[in-house]
């Protein structure tokens, strides 16, 4: 006999877990469908990082959901942590930018402005070389300014991954291991997912698959236009004692302070297809950065070399909402370096439309049928 779920949820990452949170809060049930475990891809080795100030199309068409979805973050972060059990250590951060020389002021000026014209705590401070080593004596002592940054925020992304979709379990959500290879549909309607040795029925499908969405198409019979962005990280250790109290940028890298001692240094982009093996050639060039700006990191132990794959479409935006031509069939796919972040927005946007048909969230201009020919 074939399963059944209201929602079949095709995606075990940030996005596809935060579709059944918020359905779950509407009290509708999902089956979530993972290959590999819940944040096994980009959403389980993503910095954590949460600007939603800046990036491609911020300011721009992506400003509007990028500053409600981090609003979102921070107002439901105590529910999730005490519906999961699961503590995913958000707060609010401090990062610094560092200029070498007057090239690289203009765009701490431009960071300046974005900040300070804000709202929601958002500020920055300018820095001069004396200023800034008061707060790190070890960086290069041959920078010439810097901009301290304050609003942005961060948290463990594997662990809040896990507390959405623990809290959506806690809730009546399900979550299955398997491999979906397509679809059974009648009339413009997905009846089931099917999966290596068994089916699925449902009243709607979410494709919330990241990188590998494109399979998609072949499913649906519609474009789906989402490829791999491969982005690499190195954990690291500095000597006991030494981790910096900020976030520091500068030289084409970052030197994240992280739990445990850990600094994080990243990240790479590069399309190198479906490779998500960590490479000896991205690991000199963060390396090469990380020392440009803060030499101590010599010193630093490697504990781990990662690399993942971000979903990335052709104009840089996201996809959202009811395929084309489908009655019951939805996608959350696509926000490429952003997916932490924009996973609430997406999430919530989804689950409006399946329980309301509408929503409130600004994710208009993100339609699946954009990109049809």
């Amino acid at each position: 006999m074939t399963d059944t779920s209201d929602v079949v949820i095709v995606g075990g990452g940030a996005a596809g877990c935060a579709v059944a949170y918020y359905l779950a809060k509407a009290g509708i049930k999902s089956t979530v469908i993972e290959r590999e475990g819940i944040a096994a891809k980009a959403s389980g080795f993503s910095a954590g990082g949460l600007n939603p100030l800046e990036g491609t199309a911020i300011p721009g068409p992506l400003g509007p959901l990028a500053i409600e979805s981090f609003r979102m973050h921070r107002a439901i972060w105590p529910e999730l942590m005490e519906k999961s059990g699961v503590d995913f250590s958000p707060g609010v951060i401090s990062a610094v930018r560092v200029a070498f020389d007057d090239a690289d002021v203009p765009a701490l000026v431009e960071t300046q402005e974005i900040f300070e014209s804000a709202d929601d705590g958002f500020y920055a401070n300018w820095l001069d070389s004396d200023q800034l080593r008061e707060i790190e004596p070890r960086i290069a002592s041959d920078s010439v300014r810097a901009l301290d940054t304050y609003g942005n925020a961060v948290l463990s992304s594997y662990r809040y991954t896990l507390a959405l979709v623990q809290a959506a379990e806690s809730m009546g959500a399900v979550v299955r291991s398997g491999n979906v290879v397509g679809v059974e549909s009648t009339d413009g309607k997905v009846t089931s997912v099917v999966l290596e040795g068994g089916e699925v029925g449902c009243g709607s499908v979410v494709f919330a698959s990241g990188p590998w969405s494109g399979q998609v198409e072949e499913w649906l019979g519609v474009r789906v236009p989402v490829e791999p962005l491969k982005g690499e990280i190195l954990r690291m250790k500095l000597p006991a004692q030494t981790q910096p109290g900020r976030d520091f940028q500068g030289a084409g890298v970052s030197i994240n302070h992280r739990e445990d001692g850990q600094v994080w240094v990243g990240a790479t982009e590069e399309r190198r297809g479906f490779d998500a093996e960590p490479s000896i050639d991205a690991r000199h060039r963060l390396m090469a950065g990380a020392l440009r700006l803060m030499p101590a990191m010599a010193d630093a132990d490697l504990l781990l070399h990662t690399a993942c794959l971000r979903p990335v479409t052709p104009d840089w935006l996201p996809i959202i909402g009811r395929a084309s031509g489908w009655e019951n069939a939805y996608l959350a796919t696509g926000a490429g370096k952003k997916g932490i972040l924009f996973s609430p927005g997406m999430g919530k946007a989804v689950a409006d439309l399946i329980s309301a048909g509408s929503t409130d969230l600004p994710v208009g201009a993100f339609k699946p049928d954009r990109f049809a020919e």
